[in-house]
């Protein structure tokens, strides 16, 4: 393990400059900043106060890259957030997730920051993400500088989509991939579906598939793994870090470039 990805919760609980501390004395790569974004309250104070934290956490993430090893990776993952409370407007949500890239980008260019939309799961569009295909993430960001705004891919969210490898290889031409996140779907989920990610080779998900279109767009970023598991968060670290990269070492290496 040379890298770590960072979550702005555990950050706020020691606080930015002992997170950065931590970070520069354990002598890893930041791969990534999760998550802010949440952008899709109309107009009014929610959305005012959104585009605040977003800020916030923009400011964050450059100072945390920046006390990482060499080759740390200034991105913020965003989840574009769900629909808000009565309604049913997927489209006039999306087009506020786009706003607020625009807005942002300034920023975002300023501090060297990457924003990385991520995709979710069709089953979180209500609320948590009303972007769920790679492909929606890629027409959100489009215009905007790559060095600014690209996406996530993460497998747990985007392996069921038939138009997930043309979508992939776009976004290798278009310079957005900003991460790629892997863990795996097993069925049935858990009762809580947020925690129903495991570790690869587990469930159904292809890694070949995925890790090799991932390769082929020339993607040289860290390879993170994301899992979301009470089971798991309860198993002692020294288990779970040799588990990780048991299960790293069998089904998703091999995939990659020497």
């Amino acid at each position: 393990m040379q890298s770590i990805g960072l979550w702005r919760e555990p950050v706020a609980d020691v606080g930015l400059r002992e997170a950065a501390a931590m970070l520069s004395d354990s002598g890893l790569r930041m791969s990534s900043y999760c998550r802010a974004g949440f952008f899709t309250a109309v107009a009014g104070p929610e959305r005012s106060d959104s585009l605040d934290d977003n800020r916030r956490a923009i400011e964050e993430t450059a100072v945390l890259a920046a006390a990482g090893a060499p080759g740390s990776r200034a991105v913020l993952v965003l989840v574009a957030g769900g629909l808000p409370e009565g309604s049913r407007d997927l489209i006039g949500a999306r087009a506020r997730v786009r706003e607020a890239l625009e807005e942002l980008a300034p920023d975002a260019a300023a501090a060297g920051v990457t924003l990385a939309v991520e995709p979710l799961h069709p089953m979180y569009a209500a609320d948590r993400a009303v972007v769920s295909t790679l492909g929606q993430s890629l027409d959100l960001v489009s215009g905007l500088d790559s060095s600014v705004a690209g996406v996530t891919v993460d497998t747990f969210h985007i392996w069921w989509d038939p138009d997930v490898l043309p979508a992939i290889a776009r976004a290798g031409r278009e310079g957005r991939i900003a991460a790629y996140q892997v863990c795996d779907w097993r069925a049935p989920l858990e009762a809580d579906v947020l925690l129903s990610r495991h570790q690869p080779g587990v469930g159904v998900i292809d890694f070949e598939t995925l890790t090799r279109a991932v390769e082929a767009t020339g993607y040289d970023g860290d390879v993170e793994v994301e899992i979301f598991n009470a089971t798991i968060w309860a198993t002692d670290f020294e288990v779970v870090a040799r588990d990780t990269v048991d299960a790293f070492g069998r089904w998703v290496a091999p995939h990659l470039r020497p």
